[in-house]
């Protein structure tokens, strides 16, 4: 799913870890956030500073985001085209 714009609150952050990408760009941190609104609860994938932009009962706003599933699970993604906000 494409073009995904959600407000909705931040209920977990887990501990951020360090991945290798896989086309030898790099270390990259990430971290799973578990974001509630009115229709459920969602795992969001935050990458680098996004980590430290976010933290736990924050409010926040994701526009042209996008959904995939990751190890058998639907994730939220930010990615290059989207915007993440703190509200």
């Amino acid at each position: 799913m494409r073009r995904v714009d959600v407000v909705a609150k931040v209920v977990d952050i887990s501990e951020p870890r360090e991945v290798r990408s896989r086309y030898g760009g790099g270390v990259y941190r990430v971290a799973t956030a578990t974001i509630e609104d009115d229709s459920g609860t969602i795992k969001m994938a935050l990458w680098n500073e996004q980590i430290d932009q976010v933290n736990v009962n924050d409010t926040i706003k994701v526009e042209n985001g996008y959904i995939k599933s990751f190890r058998g699970e639907i994730q939220l993604n930010v990615g290059k085209y989207g915007k993440l906000s703190v509200l």
